[in-house]
């Protein structure tokens, strides 16, 4: 396997370049960390919920710390040892006014789901986060917790934010206008200070994770389809109980090293405790389409949330047209587009993507940060407003950018693997 040689360090102790080589296969296990999303989650809903939540297998990256360090902000006693957290409840109305703006560093779940749970609190509050962050809209997630009663200050529509609760909020029934899992998760926990039944529906579902783990904690949570949308409701005001929580490996994660040694004849991985989110899975179904040479075996199912080893061995069969992924697709694969750009280097006939404009307002313009990384690798890639398509192509070493942005980073570490010649990824 080829790994990285060397690395430089630039500008922070927190910002460096790597050197990478190409790689024949790659072989092993690994257990990648735990979901970000389920991390996220834990932490808020332990926090206000009565009694200790235990959660192992947290994921310890800036984001998910972020949260933590917002709820502690706010009188949470949290203690964290390496991926053991253990959260000790304050109930829904324990929260402390923060002394100081609540800084959500580069996270958009922590600011938008947080959103949620500070509408109900008696007190005013600030969000905030780092110049990424404030660049990225949140008017989605102001306009219906304004119906709710709640009023909230910004600057156009960005952070920082000023949230002034009104408890008990009007419950509401809100229609998505954009599929958003953060914004239908910030509508729902402030349904959980509501007087009545809020009530959020979609038409292309989002991961779920919120609804599962309130469930979790014991809130009624009620789903309905009907007329090809999907409609989650819960009553308000509810209370949550303090339950232990398993995070399982973040599916996300493993989406890299799955397209890395698919893409490499003679590779062999196992990915332990993966999550298998019906709503996440969505790139393990995928490459089973495509005739990826992949299995998966001792599924469970811990605190609502199903999860399993995933085998995967080298070698791309040769799909019979592009691979297209569009609609409810793009919505669910959302966090995978960066390592499927790679991925459709090397499909024979290519991969297109459209209906994603929402990368644009990621940690980067993940549209344009894709597609300006594959052609100095020599890509033949067509940048579309809402996506792009790349044909098959011979990946030449080259000088990648990060553009500051973690995904945006993996994925090309996957695809230096795959080029010829040496490659640096910057920052």
């Amino acid at each position: 396997m080829g790994l990285l040689s060397r690395q430089t360090r630039a500008r922070s102790f927190n910002i460096f370049n790597v050197i990478f080589r190409p790689a024949k296969s790659i072989k092993g296990e690994v257990s990648v960390p735990g979901d970000k999303s389920i991390s996220h989650r834990a932490v808020m809903l332990g926090s206000i919920a009565e009694g200790i939540t235990r959660i192992e297998n947290f994921a310890g990256s800036d984001d998910c710390n972020s949260t933590i360090t917002c709820m502690q902000a706010m009188g949470v006693e949290i203690d964290v040892d390496d991926t053991n957290v253990v959260v000790h409840g304050v109930g829904p109305n324990g929260l402390e006014p923060p002394t100081a703006p609540l800084d959500c560093g580069n996270s958009g779940t922590t600011m938008r789901l947080l959103a949620g749970i500070l509408a109900g609190q008696e007190f005013e509050s600030v969000v905030t986060g780092d110049e990424s962050l404030q660049s990225r809209p949140m008017r989605r997630i102001i306009e219906p917790l304004a119906q709710m009663g709640v009023a909230i200050d910004s600057a156009d529509g960005r952070a920082p934010i000023t949230i002034r609760g009104r408890p008990p909020l009007t419950p509401i029934h809100y229609e998505m206008p954009v599929s958003s899992a953060q914004v239908k998760s910030c509508v729902l926990l402030a349904g959980l200070f509501a007087d009545g039944e809020t009530s959020v529906s979609e038409f292309v579902s989002t991961r779920d994770h919120t609804e599962r783990m309130l469930a979790w904690f014991g809130v009624n949570v009620l789903e309905r389809s009907e007329d090809a949308r999907t409609t989650i409701s819960l009553q308000g005001p509810a209370k949550l109980n303090a339950r232990d929580i398993v995070v399982p490996g973040d599916v996300s994660s493993a989406a890299f090293l799955l397209v890395g040694a698919a893409c490499l004849p003679g590779s062999t991985l196992t990915l332990h405790s993966v999550g298998l989110n019906p709503t996440r899975r969505a790139i393990i179904d995928l490459l089973l389409g495509l005739g990826s040479d992949l299995k998966v075996i001792d599924e469970q199912n811990n605190c609502n949330e199903p999860s399993g080893t995933i085998i995967i061995g080298g070698g791309l069969p040769a799909p019979a047209r592009t691979v297209v992924i569009r609609g409810e697709k793009t919505a669910r694969l959302i966090d995978e587009i960066p390592i499927l750009a790679v991925l459709g280097t090397q499909l024979e006939h290519g991969l297109e993507v459209r209906d994603a404009g929402e990368l644009r307002v990621k940690e980067s313009d993940r549209i344009s940060s894709v597609v300006t990384n594959l052609k100095s690798m020599g890509a033949e890639v067509t940048e579309f407003d809402d996506g792009f398509a790349v044909k098959t192509s011979k990946l030449a070493g080259a000088t990648i950018d990060s553009f500051g942005d973690h995904r945006v980073a993996m994925a090309f570490a996957v695809a230096v693997l795959l080029a010829e010649g040496e490659s640096e990824i910057v920052d």
